[in-house]
Protein backbone atom coordinates (compact mmCIF):
# COMPACT_ATOMS: atom_id res chain seq x y z
CA UNK A 1 0.00 0.00 0.00
CA UNK A 2 1.51 3.40 -1.36
CA UNK A 3 0.79 6.04 1.67
CA UNK A 4 1.03 9.38 0.03
CA UNK A 5 0.88 12.57 1.98
CA UNK A 6 -0.62 16.19 0.06
CA UNK A 7 0.05 19.22 1.21
CA UNK A 8 -3.26 20.37 2.87
CA UNK A 9 -2.81 24.08 2.70
CA UNK A 10 -3.35 23.60 -0.79
CA UNK A 11 -7.02 22.77 -0.16
CA UNK A 12 -7.58 26.25 0.94
CA UNK A 13 -5.21 28.10 -0.91
CA UNK A 14 -6.48 31.74 -2.10
CA UNK A 15 -5.57 30.68 -5.82
CA UNK A 16 -8.71 29.27 -7.23
CA UNK A 17 -6.48 26.87 -9.76
CA UNK A 18 -4.71 25.13 -7.08
CA UNK A 19 -7.87 24.69 -5.17
CA UNK A 20 -9.56 22.88 -8.32
CA UNK A 21 -6.32 20.94 -9.07
CA UNK A 22 -5.68 19.31 -5.66
CA UNK A 23 -9.22 18.45 -4.95
CA UNK A 24 -9.48 16.94 -8.72
CA UNK A 25 -6.80 15.16 -8.40
CA UNK A 26 -7.02 13.40 -5.05
CA UNK A 27 -10.86 12.95 -5.57
CA UNK A 28 -9.69 10.87 -8.66
CA UNK A 29 -6.57 9.38 -7.43
CA UNK A 30 -8.92 7.65 -4.40
CA UNK A 31 -11.50 6.62 -7.37
CA UNK A 32 -8.77 4.58 -9.20
CA UNK A 33 -9.12 1.37 -6.60
CA UNK A 34 -5.56 0.91 -6.77
CA UNK A 35 -3.74 0.21 -3.26
CA UNK A 36 -3.12 3.91 -2.17
CA UNK A 37 -4.32 6.04 0.75
CA UNK A 38 -3.79 10.09 0.52
CA UNK A 39 -3.14 11.78 3.87
CA UNK A 40 -3.64 16.06 3.78
CA UNK A 41 -0.10 17.49 5.56
CA UNK A 42 -1.62 19.92 8.04
CA UNK A 43 -4.15 22.54 6.39
CA UNK A 44 -7.17 22.98 8.36
CA UNK A 45 -9.89 20.36 8.92
CA UNK A 46 -13.18 20.54 6.62
CA UNK A 47 -15.79 19.92 4.24
CA UNK A 48 -12.99 21.20 1.37
CA UNK A 49 -10.87 18.06 1.94
CA UNK A 50 -12.14 15.16 -0.89
CA UNK A 51 -14.04 11.97 1.12
CA UNK A 52 -11.54 9.07 2.36
CA UNK A 53 -8.62 11.25 2.37
CA UNK A 54 -6.78 11.27 5.82
CA UNK A 55 -5.44 14.03 7.69
CA UNK A 56 -2.79 15.18 10.39
CA UNK A 57 -2.76 18.11 12.30
CA UNK A 58 0.36 20.77 11.69
CA UNK A 59 3.59 20.25 14.23
CA UNK A 60 5.58 23.63 15.40
CA UNK A 61 7.11 24.93 12.24
CA UNK A 62 8.23 28.58 12.32
CA UNK A 63 5.36 30.87 11.44
CA UNK A 64 5.86 31.30 7.56
CA UNK A 65 4.78 29.87 4.24
CA UNK A 66 8.98 29.27 4.06
CA UNK A 67 8.73 27.78 7.44
CA UNK A 68 5.76 25.59 6.97
CA UNK A 69 7.29 24.03 3.71
CA UNK A 70 10.74 23.53 4.63
CA UNK A 71 10.30 22.21 8.20
CA UNK A 72 6.26 21.75 8.79
CA UNK A 73 5.26 20.11 5.81
CA UNK A 74 8.63 17.10 6.77
CA UNK A 75 7.51 16.62 10.19
CA UNK A 76 4.26 16.13 9.54
CA UNK A 77 5.17 13.97 6.49
CA UNK A 78 7.25 11.67 9.90
CA UNK A 79 4.48 11.92 11.76
CA UNK A 80 1.50 10.47 8.86
CA UNK A 81 4.26 7.88 8.05
CA UNK A 82 3.82 8.43 4.31
CA UNK A 83 6.33 7.23 1.29
CA UNK A 84 6.26 9.96 -0.51
CA UNK A 85 5.13 14.28 -0.31
CA UNK A 86 3.23 15.76 -3.20
CA UNK A 87 3.87 19.58 -3.03
CA UNK A 88 1.21 20.66 -5.25
CA UNK A 89 1.56 24.47 -5.68
CA UNK A 90 5.24 25.38 -6.63
CA UNK A 91 7.45 24.96 -3.19
CA UNK A 92 8.80 21.94 -1.67
CA UNK A 93 10.85 20.82 1.29
CA UNK A 94 14.80 21.12 0.12
CA UNK A 95 15.10 17.73 2.44
CA UNK A 96 12.55 15.00 3.97
CA UNK A 97 13.28 11.74 5.32
CA UNK A 98 11.04 10.93 2.27
CA UNK A 99 11.13 11.91 -1.66
CA UNK A 100 8.77 14.72 -2.52
CA UNK A 101 7.30 15.28 -6.73
CA UNK A 102 6.53 18.66 -6.79
CA UNK A 103 4.13 20.19 -9.49
CA UNK A 104 4.70 24.09 -11.22
CA UNK A 105 1.88 24.67 -12.92
CA UNK A 106 4.07 27.31 -14.81
CA UNK A 107 7.40 29.25 -14.42
CA UNK A 108 5.81 32.98 -15.27
CA UNK A 109 7.39 34.59 -11.72
CA UNK A 110 10.57 33.56 -13.32
CA UNK A 111 10.89 34.63 -16.74
CA UNK A 112 8.45 37.16 -16.49
CA UNK A 113 9.37 39.36 -13.68
CA UNK A 114 7.73 42.46 -14.54
CA UNK A 115 4.05 40.92 -14.24
CA UNK A 116 5.18 40.71 -10.35
CA UNK A 117 6.23 43.92 -8.99
CA UNK A 118 6.46 42.94 -5.31
CA UNK A 119 9.34 43.40 -3.57
CA UNK A 120 9.78 40.21 -2.15
CA UNK A 121 9.55 38.44 -5.58
CA UNK A 122 13.02 37.53 -5.77
CA UNK A 123 13.11 35.81 -2.65
CA UNK A 124 9.99 33.99 -4.31
CA UNK A 125 11.39 32.94 -7.51
CA UNK A 126 14.60 31.75 -5.65
CA UNK A 127 12.45 29.40 -3.36
CA UNK A 128 10.99 28.33 -6.51
CA UNK A 129 14.33 27.10 -8.09
CA UNK A 130 15.29 25.36 -5.10
CA UNK A 131 12.51 23.61 -5.16
CA UNK A 132 12.24 22.58 -8.20
CA UNK A 133 15.83 21.43 -8.51
CA UNK A 134 15.39 19.53 -5.04
CA UNK A 135 12.49 17.39 -5.75
CA UNK A 136 12.89 13.80 -6.55
CA UNK A 137 10.21 14.62 -9.74
CA UNK A 138 8.67 17.08 -11.54
CA UNK A 139 5.22 17.30 -12.55
CA UNK A 140 3.18 19.47 -14.58
CA UNK A 141 0.35 20.59 -16.46
CA UNK A 142 1.54 20.68 -20.24
CA UNK A 143 4.07 20.40 -22.74
CA UNK A 144 4.31 23.75 -23.37
CA UNK A 145 5.33 24.76 -19.16
CA UNK A 146 7.66 21.37 -19.36
CA UNK A 147 9.70 23.28 -22.00
CA UNK A 148 9.87 26.30 -20.18
CA UNK A 149 10.45 24.43 -16.59
CA UNK A 150 13.54 23.13 -18.65
CA UNK A 151 15.04 26.12 -19.27
CA UNK A 152 13.70 28.30 -16.59
CA UNK A 153 15.41 25.97 -13.84
CA UNK A 154 17.59 23.49 -15.95
CA UNK A 155 15.95 20.77 -15.21
CA UNK A 156 16.82 17.43 -17.36
CA UNK A 157 13.19 16.47 -19.58
CA UNK A 158 13.46 12.92 -18.10
CA UNK A 159 12.94 14.64 -14.67
CA UNK A 160 9.30 16.50 -15.65
CA UNK A 161 6.12 14.61 -16.57
CA UNK A 162 3.19 16.33 -18.21
CA UNK A 163 -0.45 15.63 -16.47
CA UNK A 164 -2.91 17.78 -18.25
CA UNK A 165 -5.46 18.74 -16.00
CA UNK A 166 -9.31 17.28 -16.29
CA UNK A 167 -13.00 19.11 -15.64
CA UNK A 168 -15.09 19.25 -12.84
CA UNK A 169 -17.93 16.98 -12.97
CA UNK A 170 -20.49 20.37 -12.59
CA UNK A 171 -19.48 21.76 -15.59
CA UNK A 172 -20.32 18.51 -17.63
CA UNK A 173 -23.81 17.80 -15.92
CA UNK A 174 -27.03 18.24 -18.30
CA UNK A 175 -29.30 20.65 -16.74
CA UNK A 176 -28.78 24.49 -15.69
CA UNK A 177 -28.89 25.93 -18.87
CA UNK A 178 -31.48 28.16 -17.75
CA UNK A 179 -30.10 28.93 -14.15
CA UNK A 180 -30.26 32.73 -13.15
CA UNK A 181 -27.53 34.92 -13.45
CA UNK A 182 -25.23 36.64 -10.94
CA UNK A 183 -26.82 39.95 -10.16
CA UNK A 184 -26.01 42.96 -12.60
CA UNK A 185 -25.56 41.02 -15.54
CA UNK A 186 -27.55 40.85 -18.38
CA UNK A 187 -27.53 39.39 -21.94
CA UNK A 188 -25.76 39.74 -24.34
CA UNK A 189 -21.79 38.63 -23.19
CA UNK A 190 -19.11 37.24 -23.53
CA UNK A 191 -17.20 35.42 -20.58
CA UNK A 192 -13.93 36.10 -19.36
CA UNK A 193 -12.94 34.01 -16.13
CA UNK A 194 -9.30 33.86 -14.15
CA UNK A 195 -7.88 36.39 -11.82
CA UNK A 196 -7.61 39.91 -13.50
CA UNK A 197 -3.78 40.20 -14.03
CA UNK A 198 -1.33 41.88 -16.60
CA UNK A 199 -0.63 39.07 -18.06
CA UNK A 200 -4.46 38.38 -18.80
CA UNK A 201 -4.00 40.96 -21.31
CA UNK A 202 -7.33 42.64 -20.30
CA UNK A 203 -7.53 45.90 -22.08
CA UNK A 204 -7.00 44.64 -24.80
CA UNK A 205 -10.09 42.67 -24.38
CA UNK A 206 -11.91 45.29 -23.16
CA UNK A 207 -11.02 47.44 -26.56
CA UNK A 208 -11.87 44.46 -28.68
CA UNK A 209 -15.68 44.50 -26.84
CA UNK A 210 -16.68 47.72 -27.25
CA UNK A 211 -15.57 47.81 -31.05
CA UNK A 212 -17.50 44.34 -30.87
CA UNK A 213 -20.54 45.70 -29.81
CA UNK A 214 -20.39 48.92 -31.55
CA UNK A 215 -20.49 46.54 -34.94
CA UNK A 216 -23.24 43.78 -34.22
CA UNK A 217 -25.50 46.78 -32.66
CA UNK A 218 -28.46 45.76 -30.91
CA UNK A 219 -29.49 47.10 -27.29
CA UNK A 220 -28.39 46.19 -25.10
CA UNK A 221 -25.02 46.47 -26.28
CA UNK A 222 -22.28 43.54 -25.96
CA UNK A 223 -21.22 43.17 -22.25
CA UNK A 224 -18.17 41.85 -21.04
CA UNK A 225 -18.04 39.92 -17.55
CA UNK A 226 -14.60 39.69 -15.70
CA UNK A 227 -14.77 36.56 -13.26
CA UNK A 228 -11.70 36.71 -10.81
CA UNK A 229 -9.98 38.15 -7.81
CA UNK A 230 -8.83 41.79 -9.04
CA UNK A 231 -4.92 41.77 -8.93
CA UNK A 232 -4.67 45.47 -9.39
CA UNK A 233 -6.01 46.67 -13.07
CA UNK A 234 -9.73 46.17 -12.59
CA UNK A 235 -9.72 50.26 -11.79
CA UNK A 236 -8.01 51.03 -15.30
CA UNK A 237 -10.31 48.26 -17.22
CA UNK A 238 -13.32 50.11 -15.66
CA UNK A 239 -12.20 53.36 -16.38
CA UNK A 240 -11.51 52.54 -19.96
CA UNK A 241 -14.72 51.65 -20.81
CA UNK A 242 -16.39 54.41 -19.13
CA UNK A 243 -13.73 56.60 -21.11
CA UNK A 244 -15.22 54.92 -24.61
CA UNK A 245 -18.48 55.97 -23.16
CA UNK A 246 -19.97 52.29 -22.40
CA UNK A 247 -19.21 52.20 -18.36
CA UNK A 248 -21.64 49.88 -18.17
CA UNK A 249 -20.49 47.36 -20.45
CA UNK A 250 -17.78 46.12 -18.16
CA UNK A 251 -18.99 43.83 -15.12
CA UNK A 252 -16.79 42.29 -12.50
CA UNK A 253 -17.34 39.57 -10.14
CA UNK A 254 -15.32 38.07 -7.83
CA UNK A 255 -17.10 35.44 -4.99
CA UNK A 256 -18.84 32.68 -7.23
CA UNK A 257 -19.85 29.47 -6.01
CA UNK A 258 -19.73 26.68 -9.07
CA UNK A 259 -23.40 27.07 -9.97
CA UNK A 260 -23.17 30.29 -10.16
CA UNK A 261 -20.10 29.85 -12.74
CA UNK A 262 -21.68 27.06 -14.68
CA UNK A 263 -24.54 29.40 -15.25
CA UNK A 264 -22.32 32.13 -16.57
CA UNK A 265 -20.64 30.13 -18.74
CA UNK A 266 -23.87 28.55 -20.46
CA UNK A 267 -25.33 31.89 -20.76
CA UNK A 268 -22.22 33.58 -22.32
CA UNK A 269 -22.44 34.17 -26.32
CA UNK A 270 -18.37 33.30 -25.88
CA UNK A 271 -15.76 32.59 -23.31
CA UNK A 272 -12.98 34.94 -24.04
CA UNK A 273 -8.82 34.46 -23.12
CA UNK A 274 -6.57 36.81 -24.56
CA UNK A 275 -3.70 35.72 -22.28
CA UNK A 276 0.16 36.21 -22.77
CA UNK A 277 1.12 33.33 -20.40
CA UNK A 278 -0.38 30.29 -19.15
CA UNK A 279 1.13 27.03 -18.30
CA UNK A 280 -2.48 25.22 -18.79
CA UNK A 281 -5.83 27.60 -18.88
CA UNK A 282 -8.41 25.31 -16.86
CA UNK A 283 -10.85 27.86 -17.34
CA UNK A 284 -10.73 26.65 -21.21
CA UNK A 285 -11.84 23.29 -20.52
CA UNK A 286 -14.96 24.45 -18.23
CA UNK A 287 -15.61 26.79 -20.84
CA UNK A 288 -15.79 23.78 -23.51
CA UNK A 289 -16.97 21.36 -20.97
CA UNK A 290 -19.84 23.70 -20.91
CA UNK A 291 -21.02 24.43 -24.09
CA UNK A 292 -19.29 27.65 -24.65
CA UNK A 293 -17.42 28.86 -27.84
CA UNK A 294 -14.08 29.68 -27.23
CA UNK A 295 -11.52 32.01 -28.44
CA UNK A 296 -8.41 31.77 -27.07
CA UNK A 297 -4.80 33.12 -27.66
CA UNK A 298 -1.86 31.88 -30.02
CA UNK A 299 0.25 32.32 -26.84
CA UNK A 300 1.78 29.67 -24.51
CA UNK A 301 -0.28 26.52 -23.78
CA UNK A 302 -3.16 27.66 -24.80
CA UNK A 303 -3.45 26.28 -28.58
CA UNK A 304 -2.08 22.64 -26.46
CA UNK A 305 -5.72 22.90 -24.60
CA UNK A 306 -7.98 24.22 -27.21
CA UNK A 307 -6.71 22.56 -30.37
CA UNK A 308 -8.83 22.93 -33.57
CA UNK A 309 -11.83 23.67 -31.13
CA UNK A 310 -11.75 27.03 -30.82
CA UNK A 311 -10.77 30.61 -32.61
CA UNK A 312 -7.34 31.37 -31.86
CA UNK A 313 -6.00 34.72 -32.00
CA UNK A 314 -2.50 36.61 -31.51
CA UNK A 315 -2.79 38.15 -28.09
CA UNK A 316 -1.25 41.20 -30.12
CA UNK A 317 -3.88 42.03 -32.51
CA UNK A 318 -6.92 43.80 -31.11
CA UNK A 319 -8.56 43.86 -34.68
CA UNK A 320 -8.38 40.25 -35.16
CA UNK A 321 -10.06 39.69 -31.39
CA UNK A 322 -12.51 42.30 -32.40
CA UNK A 323 -13.17 39.96 -35.54
CA UNK A 324 -13.18 36.58 -33.90
CA UNK A 325 -15.94 38.47 -30.94
CA UNK A 326 -17.60 39.67 -34.15
CA UNK A 327 -17.86 36.30 -35.89
CA UNK A 328 -18.76 34.08 -33.33
CA UNK A 329 -21.68 35.48 -31.49
CA UNK A 330 -23.10 37.37 -34.70
CA UNK A 331 -23.17 33.93 -36.70
CA UNK A 332 -25.26 31.73 -34.79
CA UNK A 333 -24.16 28.47 -36.91
CA UNK A 334 -20.75 29.18 -36.46
CA UNK A 335 -21.33 29.32 -32.97
CA UNK A 336 -22.68 25.75 -33.01
CA UNK A 337 -20.18 24.38 -34.77
CA UNK A 338 -17.80 25.71 -32.05
CA UNK A 339 -20.00 24.35 -28.99
CA UNK A 340 -20.27 20.86 -30.74
CA UNK A 341 -16.37 20.90 -31.27
CA UNK A 342 -15.61 21.76 -27.85
CA UNK A 343 -17.65 19.35 -26.00
CA UNK A 344 -15.49 16.80 -28.01
CA UNK A 345 -12.43 18.35 -27.27
CA UNK A 346 -13.16 18.37 -23.54
CA UNK A 347 -13.93 14.95 -23.69
CA UNK A 348 -10.22 14.13 -23.65
CA UNK A 349 -9.38 16.03 -20.12
CA UNK A 350 -10.56 13.78 -17.67
CA UNK A 351 -9.54 13.70 -14.14
CA UNK A 352 -9.14 10.03 -14.04
CA UNK A 353 -6.50 10.72 -16.77
CA UNK A 354 -4.33 13.40 -14.58
CA UNK A 355 -4.53 10.21 -11.65
CA UNK A 356 -3.09 7.55 -13.60
CA UNK A 357 0.03 9.69 -14.92
CA UNK A 358 -0.01 10.68 -11.26
CA UNK A 359 0.11 7.78 -9.60
CA UNK A 360 2.71 6.16 -12.23
CA UNK A 361 5.10 8.90 -11.13
CA UNK A 362 4.25 8.29 -7.56
CA UNK A 363 5.69 4.48 -8.02
CA UNK A 364 8.65 5.75 -9.61
CA UNK A 365 9.79 8.59 -6.60
CA UNK A 366 8.82 6.31 -3.37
Amino acid sequence: MLRVGIDGRAFVSPAAGIRRYVAGLVRALLALGEPLEVVALGGPVGAHLPAGIGHVGEPSHPPTNLGWTLVGLPRAARAARVDLIHAPAYTAPFWSHVPAVLTIHDVSYELHPEWYPYRSDWMRRAFYRLSARAAAHILTVSAFSASEIAVAYGIRPDRITVTPLGVDDVFTAPGGDHAALPAGVRMPYVLHVGDLHARRNLPLLVDAVLEAGRRLGGSPALALVLVGVDRGVRATLLARASEAGAGGVVVHLSKLNDTELRALFRGAAAFVYPSLYEGFGLPLLEAMASGTPVIGSTAASIPEVVGDAGLLVDPRDRAGWTDAIVRVVGDPAWSRRLRASGLQRVSQFTWARTAWLTLEVYRRAA
